[in-house]
């Protein structure tokens, strides 16, 4: 599986709000855009190399998303962030991942098993430089990450629910990034067993898992010290 969900590179075809708009999704996601942080147009086109039309459309439907903030005639802010917030995207994203997951157990077949393998492989490549203090690999990392549990989930066969997820994990990543965006030793082990458990379809182990997964992340958020939700 390629992974281009996190890559702000120009592509074939693109349009200029195209790539301004993965350029501007990713630095929210990533915090160079900071929570509730004004977003100046006339600013922005100097950055993202777009017109003050074409930006406005883009906000628009990142507000759509709940990335930023519309105010009306005083234009657009930074989604600001929250505990509350924090909570409930952990929730829904526990709660619609084990369903896909679950399904998935059910309905993957052998080109599925070798995803999740080949996926938790590049994954374990990009951790394992980051414990060793090769790289900052922060991008790369949330990348490989989606890419893992994005291929556990993908034999579910339900595209609603699937873009629904993507849009509450990239909400929930905003908060890994923004706190600390790579949890060390612990998650690698959770990532390798994880695998192991899905191929060997043993759904509830699996289910178990994963809901300590993320609720770990959680965890590690709030006592990151990082940064403070109101």
């Amino acid at each position: 599986m390629k992974i281009i969900r996190f890559d702000t590179d120009e592509r074939q075809g693109d349009t200029i709000g195209d790539t301004a708009y993965r350029r501007i999704r990713s630095d929210i996601i990533h915090g160079r855009l900071a929570p509730d942080e004004k977003l100046k147009l006339e600013r922005m086109k100097e950055v993202y190399r777009a017109s003050v039309t074409t930006l406005r459309e883009i906000l628009n439907r990142l507000a759509v998303e709940e990335l930023v903030s519309a105010e009306g005639q005083r234009g657009f802010r930074v989604a600001p962030i929250n505990e509350a917030e924090l909570h409930d995207l952990a929730r829904m994203r526990t709660l619609l991942e084990t369903h896909a997951l679950r399904e998935s157990i059910v309905s993957g077949d052998v080109e599925w098993e070798a995803g999740i393998v080949a996926a938790q492989y590049k994954l374990s490549s990009v951790e394992r430089d980051l414990i060793e203090g090769k790289t900052p690999g922060d991008l790369n990392w949330v990348s490989f990450d989606w890419g893992f549990h994005y291929a556990m989930m993908s034999a579910c066969g339900q595209k609603v629910l699937m873009r629904t997820y993507s849009s509450i994990y990239d909400r929930l990543a905003r908060y890994h990034m923004l706190a600390l965006p790579f949890r060390g030793k612990t998650v690698v082990e959770e990532h390798e067993r994880l695998r192991d458990l899905v191929i060997e379809r043993k759904a509830d182990d699996a289910v178990e898992l994963l809901t300590r997964h993320v609720q770990g992340g959680v965890d590690y958020i709030m006592q990151s010290g990082r940064f403070s939700v109101a």
